[in-house]
């Protein structure tokens, strides 16, 4: 028997063939990351028995013959729990699986016959689908790289009155009145940067997106390292950059742009480079929804990150010299996430207000010719349509269990056509009921709404 190859150049090979492909599920938090991924290692365990895959070729025609979970590349990366995240959504009642804390990855074995072959001929090809997950607080970070510390600290938003500035108005309080040049007081600091890792977790829990640096939301490992105590000095733009430059390193300013610094070097760049460069395909799914039901001000906020997000990723076209040795994204999903919270009739707007939403990112990717779809989703149903009469009129519904355990029917409201105007909330707003994941008989896929869609744009392709 021949040694076989080392796995390193294995998959070079492989990929040289056009047989692998690196799939990066990616958003902010909350967005639908750990069920999207669940769902799609059981939709494909599944396929060529009963998924319900029509908008897959591969699978309706009955091609696609399934997929198999094997050993992963990086022995290094936690495995992503698959195993755990089925148990949630088998339990009695049924639970949604713990989110993200950190990387995880997979790998798959997808086996498929081509289509020259024929549903009886004895062909089969097989695809490699390594698939990465990240904690959306961790892709916050990715914009800093655009940044020194004086600019991060301009472009932090703590405008007055707002209920975002509400939120961190202890860490402003501490804040204010500190004097660039003062000799850093390493307790006082350590304290002030707490309070602004606390307004930060504040934000995210009323519904805010745009929050940096991440890795105060998840620290991991880096808890109550230095590196993780700094945060912006509020009026530093009235200070010309000349006199910041020449503070003696002891002095206030100096030890916060030193600790931005190392931040941006030692845990952004490296988690870019050994992670987000490697992609050959790109899922960002987006709490659309959410937003809509928080408010102006958190839907202006998911806009304003979502840009900041799509600009820090390297888009382009692959030759087969960049898919072997610097592979670049070359297929992009954008997915408004838990479409099974509107009413069926309105899948449309919640895509279109999804493009909206990402206006000026898709025209800058359509212009680079990167080929990109919206669409809408739910990788896990957790509703059910129904038809109500009231009047001896018809109208939609949508049935489920609240988290809680209360049986819910109700209509959440309408979508806006568009990107909403202030007086949409006045005037109307948007119910948002978190419900459980719909029950199922064991061993039958997960209820879905267009993961065949999503699947099919995303590995459609490599299925000839």
């Amino acid at each position: 028997m021949r040694p076989s190859l080392p796995r390193d150049l294995q998959d070079l090979l492989e990929r040289g063939r056009d047989r692998q492909l690196r799939l990066a599920v990616t958003g902010l938090s909350r967005a639908g990351k750990t069920a999207f991924l669940t769902s799609l290692v059981n939709q494909l365990r599944h396929a060529g028995l009963e998924a319900r895959l029509d908008l897959m070729p591969a699978a309706r025609e009955g091609r696609l013959l399934g997929a198999r979970r094997v050993q992963q590349q990086d022995l290094g990366v936690p495995r992503f729990p698959y195993d755990q995240a089925m148990a949630a959504l088998d339990g009695e009642p049924p639970r949604w699986p713990e989110p993200t804390r950190g990387i995880s990855e997979l790998r798959l074995t997808l086996r498929y016959r081509p289509t020259r072959s024929g549903l009886l001929g004895g062909e089969t090809r097989q695809l490699t689908l390594d698939l990465f997950d990240y904690p959306g607080e961790w892709l916050l970070d990715l914009p800093l790289l655009d940044h020194d510390y004086l600019s991060w600290s301009e472009a932090q938003r703590h405008d007055e009155g707002s209920a975002r500035a509400a939120l961190f108005a202890d860490w402003r309080a501490a804040v204010d009145g500190l004097d660039p040049a003062e000799e850093v007081d390493e307790a006082r600091l350590a304290e002030i940067a707490e309070r602004y890792a606390s307004g930060l977790k504040a934000a995210r829990e009323a519904g805010f997106a745009d929050l940096q640096p991440g890795r105060f939301l998840l620290p991991g490992e880096l808890e109550g390292a230095p590196v993780l105590q700094f945060f912006p000095l509020p009026g530093i733009k009235e200070v010309d950059r000349e006199t910041l430059a020449a503070l003696p390193a002891e002095s206030l300013y100096a030890t916060l742009a030193r600790r931005f610094r190392h931040y941006q070097q030692h845990i952004v760049r490296p988690f870019y480079r050994e992670h987000f460069r490697r992609f050959d395909r790109q899922i960002v799914l987006v709490d659309v929804l959410g937003a809509l039901n928080a408010g102006p001000e958190r839907f202006e906020d998911l806009s304003r990150a979502l840009t900041r997000l799509m600009q820090s990723f390297d888009y382009g076209r692959r030759s087969l010299l960049t898919r072997l040795f610097a592979p670049r994204i070359d297929r992009l999903a954008i997915a408004a996430t838990k479409a099974d919270h509107v009413t069926p009739e309105q899948h449309d707007r919640l895509v279109a207000l999804l493009e909206a939403l990402l206006a000026e990112p898709l025209k800058d990717l359509r212009f680079a010719d990167v080929p990109v779809r919206a669409l809408s989703l739910a990788a896990i149903r957790a509703t059910e349509h129904r038809e109500v009469h009231h009047r001896g009129q018809p109208s939609p519904a949508l049935r489920g269990t609240t988290l809680d355990g209360e049986a819910r029917l109700l209509f959440p409201g309408e979508l806006p056509a568009r990107l909403p105007r202030a007086d949409f909330w006045a005037r109307q707003g948007f119910a948002f009921t978190a419900f459980r994941p719909l029950p199922r008989e064991p061993g039958t896929p997960l209820p879905h709404i267009r993961m065949d869609a999503a699947l099919d744009w995303l590995i459609g392709d490599k299925l000839p």
